[in-house]
């Protein structure tokens, strides 16, 4: 392997590692939950990139790890994603009798109020279980 080809990949490992470092500090802090998209996709960028380093160098214990980690990761994707799939179909689904002060068109109804990230109060996601 060539000197600049082991720089890119060992600085994609310290990269791996920082993401990995940021994510576990936001959920010790509390500033992430477990289960939120950005503590995951944190974790999977660090694990990826420290697969990566591994797989490169030859450390097959820690690349084994890092997959296994990755696997994990996939998962809490999946669920996560499926979680905000079905909270919004539960929001976009039509009573069967829309009542009197409601309008007709979405296009007649009042905007909701924005909230944290953009979200609007009624669109809040459902509380993932990572287990299922």
């Amino acid at each position: 392997m060539s000197f600049t080809m082991l720089t890119l990949v060992t600085a994609l490992g310290w990269l791996g590692a920082v993401a990995g470092l940021v994510a576990y500090g936001m959920v010790t802090r509390g500033r992430w939950s477990p289960s939120s998209l950005p503590f995951q996709v944190a974790n999977m960028c660090g694990a990826t990139l420290m697969f990566l380093v591994a797989a490169v160098n030859g450390v097959w214990p820690s690349a084994a790890a890092n997959a296994a980690w990755m696997l994990i990761g996939t998962q809490a994707l999946v669920a996560i994603a499926r979680a905000q799939r079905e909270t919004r179909a539960r929001t976009t689904e039509r009573p069967e009798h829309p009542s009197e002060d409601r309008p007709e068109h979405p296009s007649e109804q009042r905007p909701l109020p924005v909230t944290e990230l953009g979200r609007r109060d009624d669109a809040a996601p459902a509380p993932v279980d990572l287990a299922a």
